[in-house]
C-alpha cells in the first residue's frame, strides 16, 4: 500500500512538472567523450547516474564502405548470420554488408515478367531466415518479395476489401513476415492497425489497432461547442504505428506515436497487447522532460534474445533498452555532431551485442560496442531468462558493484535467490529494490519454511503451553474449593 501511494505521488509530480514546464531532466553526468549522458531512473522517478553500457566506436558511410554515398537511407536489417542490409532509399537500392562491414552485394533491380523493374523511394526492409527479402516499395505502392537469389517471388499491390475505404491509397512504409509467411504491413494513413496478408499475398484483416485516447478537457469543450466549432477541432482518431519488429516466437513488437498511452506494444496472433510492464515505470523512453520538448518520439524497435528490446527516440537521439519484464536497463546516444550523436536517427539493429544506428540525413551508420558494464548486465538478464539462478546471481552482483544505483538488479538477485530457496536473503534484496510483490511472496515462503523446519519444536512448545494452561486452571479450581470448605 505504501509503495502504491508513493508511486502515484511520483507519477503526479512528473505530470504536474510537465504541465508547469519545469525541467525534470536534472543534471546528468556527461560521458567522457562528450556524448549524451548515461543514466537510469530510480523507483522514485529520480534521474541517477549510470556507467555507460555502450560506446560509439565507428562511423560508416557509403563512401567509406566503397559503395558510393548513401542518400536518405531509411531502414536496416541484420540476419542471424550477421549480414547487414541497408535500405538506401534515395538511391533506390539495398546494400548488403558482411559482419566486418565489407560489401557483399547490391540490389537495385529485379526481373518481372521478363523485364527489368526497380524500386521507387522504398522505406521498409525485412529479411527472413531463408534470406528472402521483402521491401516496402513506397513510391510504387507495393510490397516486393524476392528470394535469396534476389529473384521475384511475388508483388503485393493495393488490396481490395470491404474493410478498406473506396479511396484508399496503399503506401507501405514498413513490412515483416512470420514463419507461416504471413506478411504484416505498416501503411501511411492506416489507423486500424497493421495490414495482414496471407501467404498468397491476399489482404485478410487488420491487427493490433491502437486505442483512442480522449483528452477529458477537449472532450468537454467539444460537447459544449457548436457543430461549426467542432469541425475545427482535432478529431479523436487512433494513433498510427511508427515501426515494428518480430521476435523468434512470432510476436510483433511495435512503437506508436501515442503521447499518453502505451507507445510500446507486444502483440500476439489476436492482436492483443501482452507486453509485461512490471518495472518501476512503463517502458516509454524518457519519463522526465520539459513541457516545451515533450515526451520521447519512438520511431524504431529492435527485439533481441531473452525478450530484451530496444527503442529509438528520434526526438533526442537516444536508444533505450528494456528487459522482458519492462525494467529500464540502459540508454545511450544523443543529438549533436560528435561520434555517438545523430542528426536524424531513423533505425536501429543489433549485430550480436553491438548496435547499429542509422542516420537518414547524414547517410551514416554509427557502430556502438558494449562496455564491461553493458556486457555484464546483458548476460545477467540472459542468465535469469534461461533460469540459470547461480549465474544470474553472480552477474547481477557484479553489475551492482559497478552501478549501485541500478535498483532492479537487486530484484534480479532476489528472484535468483527465491528460485534457489533462500527466501530470507531474497526478502532483503526485494526490500532494497522496493519490490513489494516479490517481497510478500518471499515472506510467505520464508514463513512456511520456518514452520516446516521448526515444526516439532513449535508443536512441543504449543503442547507444553496448553498443558501449562490446563494445569493452572485445574490448580485454581482445586484451590477455590479448598478455600470454600475452610470458610464454612
Amino acid at each position: 500500500m505504501f509503495k502504491s501511494i508513493q508511486k502515484v505521488r511520483a507519477h503526479l509530480l512528473i505530470a504536474l512538472s510537465c504541465l508547469l514546464g519545469v525541467s525534470m531532466g536534472g543534471a546528468l553526468v556527461q560521458a567522457e567523450d562528450g556524448a549524451a549522458a548515461s543514466y537510469n531512473y530510480s523507483f522514485w522517478g529520480d534521474t541517477v547516474a549510470s556507467p555507460a553500457a555502450y560506446q560509439a566506436t565507428t562511423l560508416l558511410s557509403g563512401l567509406s564502405l566503397g559503395v558510393g554515398p548513401f542518400k536518405d537511407p531509411s531502414d536496416l536489417y541484420v540476419t542471424p548470420d550477421k549480414q547487414i542490409y541497408v535500405l538506401d532509399s534515395g538511391n533506390n537500392r539495398i546494400v548488403i554488408l558482411d559482419e566486418k562491414f565489407k560489401p557483399v552485394a547490391t540490389i537495385d533491380s529485379f526481373e518481372r515478367d521478363g523485364q527489368a523493374d526497380n524500386f521507387q523511394n522504398p522505406q521498409g526492409l525485412f529479411v527472413t531466415d531463408q534470406k528472402h527479402v521483402l521491401v516496402a516499395d513506397t513510391g510504387h505502392n507495393r510490397i516486393v518479395h524476392l528470394d535469396s537469389n534476389f529473384k521475384l517471388v511475388k508483388v503485393v499491390e493495393a488490396p481490395e476489401s470491404e474493410l478498406l475505404q473506396a479511396n484508399f491509397q496503399f503506401q507501405p512504409v514498413r513490412v515483416i513476415m512470420d514463419k507461416a509467411q504471413r506478411t504484416y504491413v505498416m501503411a501511411t494513413g492506416v489507423f486500424d492497425g497493421f495490414m495482414e496478408f496471407n501467404a498468397d499475398g491476399a489482404f485478410t484483416s487488420f491487427i493490433g489497432a491502437n486505442r483512442v485516447y480522449v483528452d477529458p478537457v477537449e472532450y468537454f469543450w467539444k460537447r459544449m461547442s457548436t457543430k461549426a466549432q467542432r469541425s475545427q477541432m482535432v478529431m479523436f482518431t487512433p494513433t498510427e504505428f511508427t515501426n515494428l519488429d518480430m521476435d523468434n516466437e512470432g510476436f510483433i513488437y511495435a512503437t506508436n506515436g501515442d503521447l499518453w498511452g502505451d507507445n510500446i506494444k507486444k502483440l500476439n496472433a489476436q492482436g492483443n497487447d501482452i507486453l509485461r510492464r512490471t518495472g518501476y515505470y512503463n517502458p516509454q523512453g524518457d519519463i522526465r522532460y520539459t513541457s516545451d520538448i515533450g515526451p520521447s518520439r519512438l520511431v524504431d524497435i529492435d527485439v533481441a534474445d531473452s525478450e530484451m528490446y530496444s527503442v529509438l527516440d528520434a526526438k533526442r537521439g537516444r536508444v533505450f533498452t528494456y528487459s522482458g519484464d519492462g525494467h529500464f536497463m540502459y540508454v545511450f546516444g544523443g543529438m549533436g555532431n560528435q561520434l555517438g550523436e545523430f542528426n536524424t536517427p531513423v533505425a536501429i539493429e543489433r549485430v550480436g551485442d553491438d548496435f547499429l544506428v542509422l542516420d537518414k540525413a547524414l547517410g551514416e551508420i554509427t557502430v556502438f560496442q558494449t562496455t564491461e558494464y553493458g556486457r555484464t548486465l546483458n548476460e545477467a538478464v540472459r542468465s535469469y531468462y534461461r533460469g540459470e539462478e547461480e549465474q544470474a546471481y553472480q552477474l547481477f552482483n557484479q553489475t551492482i558493484n559497478m552501478n549501485a544505483n541500478l535498483e532492479f538488479a537487486y530484484a534480479g538477485i532476489g528472484k535468483s535467490l527465491l528460485r534457489q530457496g533462500d527466501y530470507e536473503e531474497a526478502m532483503k534484496h526485494f526490500k532494497r529494490s522496493m519490490d513489494q510483490k516479490n517481497y510478500s511472496k518471499a515472506f510467505l515462503l520464508f514463513r512456511k519454511q520456518v514452520m516446516r523446519e521448526h515444526f516439532a519444536t513449535i508443536m512441543t512448545v504449543i503442547v507444553l503451553l496448553a498443558a501449562g494452561v490446563l494445569a493452572v486452571r485445574k490448580y485454581r479450581k482445586t484451590s477455590g474449593r479448598k478455600r470454600g470448605v475452610s470458610i464454612e
